[in-house]
């Protein structure tokens, strides 16, 4: 499904220009080649009739970089015919799908007159300024697309190891940087122009296959990990919504929608019942909301008014341009993951947990006036500390609150509480919203606190089907390895072949947030896989308040120009 606009339409002309006209122009400067003619390889004989280093041809493949270089090539390629007017500039620059076609057939008589010579002329003011401004944009381009980027952290799912406001640069090299997939892309922008309307900031019908180039090392248990979210091939067209799970909100719609059906035929049924006589059905109405009539009618529950929440359709989105998301790795390739009571446990062991690492605990305060100084001492965001109201609705002294068992173990000593304890979600959440997204009941005990134990897929790790591992890994097969898999009378079919095993052809790792009762993680999405990585957390640059989550807006001197853990 490809999202196709103004940008890709002019780009697919322009690449049908390149073709027709090239190969005339290229002759004309002694390249007569046939690689004139076949778009992407003719940038090799065009960058040496503008007689330009070899390493532009790669420029022109480095999202954001491309285009400007686009820009830069065809004015180039009207200089070396001799079209160096301003107004002939303007024109190859800006109109080049008009200034190419008058090159090849309307200027046929222009001379190949090679580079300009700059060592007897003095650029203009202007010039010198402009080139210096590309240049720069230029190099900044390529340190992001291959080096370095800046990242800042949105949620706080990490906390108190990241905060919400701190700024990082995260080595794309530390694992291996991957090669640009979807090439045509704006300069600093990741997915989408600013602005409500969220229009593609790239061209996503032209794509490269996975590449990564060799890195220091390969991801590790703890590494703090930059990965697009693999969840997050459809969006809803939402500023908001864009970076949620789309099939969890698809799956919340589905329900809603079956509890309003329930409501209106006054059925004795919940919503979650209806909807699990007849998944399918409500899915479809669920995706009808979004995709024809443009609401969210969950969303709208979701945001306390009860009307449906505008949205702007549904889109797909190439790997590369899917949400950046940041978690800690805990799992990796064919370890078996389960968590007891909280306690995170890898092939039947417990793991040391990460210092940072908060749950929720709940306590009941022995003076209502202590709120305030242990709101100050122990919490970080708004609204951390919540009362927890009794059966009737009325507030009591009881609250809870994300501590890390250090602050746990202070405020249990502090002689300010009567009882302190962690919570511990014995009770099973609603089917399907936990990873593997299903409703049969052997996942219907699990909890984000008491869950799995399931298998990691490794690459040429081999795995015996029946429906549990049917359940637990058919988005790997069919979505990230690109193998259909079908579950018909007790029998599995991949690519239309009955088989009995599946041999996965890549690593995957499971990534959990620091901030366990207050993580979206692998517990509700899943595994990462190993093309989906794009680096690690690196170095903290610059940390600010967020008045969404704090009470201020100030700078954090303390957390800046401070390695991340």
């Amino acid at each position: 499904m490809t999202h196709f606009g103004i940008p890709e339409f002019l780009f697919i002309i322009l690449i049908l220009i390149y073709c027709a006209t090239l190969p005339k122009i290229l002759a004309r400067g002694g390249q007569d080649s046939w690689m004139s003619y076949v778009p992407v390889l003719q940038f090799i004989p065009l960058i040496k009739v503008i007689q330009r280093p070899w390493y532009w041809v790669l420029l022109l493949l480095v999202p954001g970089v491309n285009f400007i270089m686009l820009v830069i090539v065809n004015v180039e390629l009207g200089i070396v015919f001799n079209q160096r007017s301003t107004k002939q500039q303007w024109i190859m620059g800006a109109l080049p799908w008009y200034g190419l076609i008058q090159l090849a057939f309307q200027n046929t008589t222009a001379p190949y007159v090679g580079a300009r010579d700059w060592s007897k002329t003095k650029k203009s003011f202007a010039r010198d300024w402009s080139e210096a401004i590309l240049f720069a944009v230029v190099a900044a381009t390529v340190i992001r697309s291959f080096f370095l980027e800046a990242f800042t952290i949105p949620t706080p799912s990490m906390e108190k190891s990241m905060l919400v406001g701190d700024y990082l640069f995260v080595s794309k090299f530390s694992y291996g940087t991957k090669l640009p997939q979807t090439p045509m892309s704006i300069p600093f922008l990741h997915n989408a122009l600013p602005g409500s309307s969220m229009m593609n900031s790239y061209v996503d019908w032209f794509s490269l296959p996975y590449m990564r180039l060799p890195g220091l090392g390969s991801v590790d248990r703890f590494d703090p990990v930059v990965f697009n979210f693999p969840h997050g091939d459809t969006i809803l067209v939402d500023p908001y919504y864009a970076g949620h799970d789309y099939y969890g909100i698809l799956l919340q719609e589905a329900i809603v929608m079956a509890s309003l059906e329930s409501k209106n035929n006054q059925d004795t049924l919940n919503g979650l019942e209806k909807y699990k006589m007849n998944p399918e059905k409500y899915r479809a109405i669920a995706r009808k909301n979004f995709n024809e009539k443009k609401v969210c009618v969950s969303c709208g529950y979701g945001k306390g008014n009860g009307r449906p929440f505008p949205i702007g359709g549904t889109r797909f989105r190439p790997m590369d341009k899917k949400e950046n998301y940041i978690k800690r790795c805990i799992g990796l390739p064919g370890e078996t993951i389960q968590i007891e009571h909280r306690q995170v446990m890898i092939n039947g062991a417990a793991i040391e947990n990460p210092e940072g690492l908060m749950f929720n605990y709940q306590f009941e305060l022995i003076n209502p006036a202590m709120k305030k100084r242990i709101e100050d001492k122990y919490t970080i965001n708004n609204g951390d500390l919540r009362a927890i109201p009794d059966t009737a609705g009325q507030i009591t002294n009881w609250f809870e609150c994300p501590l890390t068992y250090a602050d746990y173990q202070d405020l249990k000593n502090s002689g300010d509480v009567k009882w302190i304890e962690a919570q511990d979600e014995m009770k099973p959440d609603m089917p399907g919203v936990l990873f593997p997204n299903s409703m049969d009941e052997a996942f219907a005990n699990w909890t984000v606190d008491n869950y799995g134990p399931l298998t990691i897929p490794a690459k040429g790790m081999t795995i015996t089907l029946n429906h549990n591992q049917f359940e637990i890994y058919k988005r790997v097969i069919d979505v990230y390895e690109n193998h259909s898999i079908e579950e018909k009378d007790g029998q599995f079919f991949i690519d239309g072949v009955a088989q009995t095993q599946y041999t996965f052809e890549s690593d995957y790792y499971w990534m959990m947030g620091d901030n366990r009762h207050h993580s979206a993680d692998s517990r509700f999405w899943g595994f990462v896989p190993e093309n989906h990585v794009v680096g690690k957390a690196v170095f903290t640059w610059f940390s600010k308040g967020n008045p969404e989550y704090h009470k201020n807006t100030k700078i954090r001197w303390n957390r800046m120009f401070r390695l991340v853990d």
